[in-house]
């Protein structure tokens, strides 16, 4: 692996502690700028380098770092937002996946592999936060409550986000020289 795609994983790791911090706290799931870093790091660094910065990110935060929303360390696997951060390495994972060797670089180009890519995130984010919420804490946490707070509250703003990445990653991948791999 280059110097250069060790940067470029660790910028994407960075930028998305960052969005942990820009956030509007709504209870279990609050709603961050996390998945804006998340798809443009698929977008703009392929799948496997993609993935692997938000590996590191998650990495980090289980070794103690506090770059999650609530902190950070090996215990942060029960907090009910863990299964997004997982689904995070998933989604920038299949955006890379599904756009890094796509001649077309316009706008729809990179909107449905994001939406695939969110759609991920919010099955493993919704199965963990009803898993832990209801078998560790709650047991009349229902599943439907699960999708009520995990899904249903935060669902319409990311669509938006997710249609403001695409656009502005269509912008971007014009612009640079090419796609950046390990």
């Amino acid at each position: 692996m280059s110097i250069r795609s060790m940067i470029l994983a660790s910028l994407f790791a960075a930028l998305t502690a960052i969005g942990a911090f820009i956030k509007i706290p709504i209870p279990y799931v609050p709603f961050t700028l996390q998945l804006f870093f998340v798809l443009l790091a698929g977008a703009l660094l392929g799948s496997r380098l993609g993935a692997l910065s938000q590996l590191v990110y998650v990495l980090v935060g289980l070794a103690g770092v506090p770059v999650f929303t609530q902190g950070g360390g090996p215990s942060y696997i029960l907090q009910p937002t863990f299964g997004y951060l997982v689904g995070f390495i998933f989604c920038a994972y299949i955006v890379g996946l599904l756009t890094e060797n796509k001649r077309s670089k316009d706008f729809f180009t990179y909107l449905w592999p994001m939406y695939l890519g969110v759609a991920v995130v919010y099955l493993l984010g919704v199965t963990h936060l009803y898993v832990i919420v209801h078998f560790l804490t709650d047991h009349s946490f229902t599943l439907m409550k699960a999708i009520w707070i995990g899904f249903a509250v935060c669902i319409v703003p990311d669509l938006f986000i997710t249609a403001g990445v695409a656009f502005l990653a269509s912008k971007i991948v014009k612009r640079i020289p090419g796609r950046y791999s390990l």
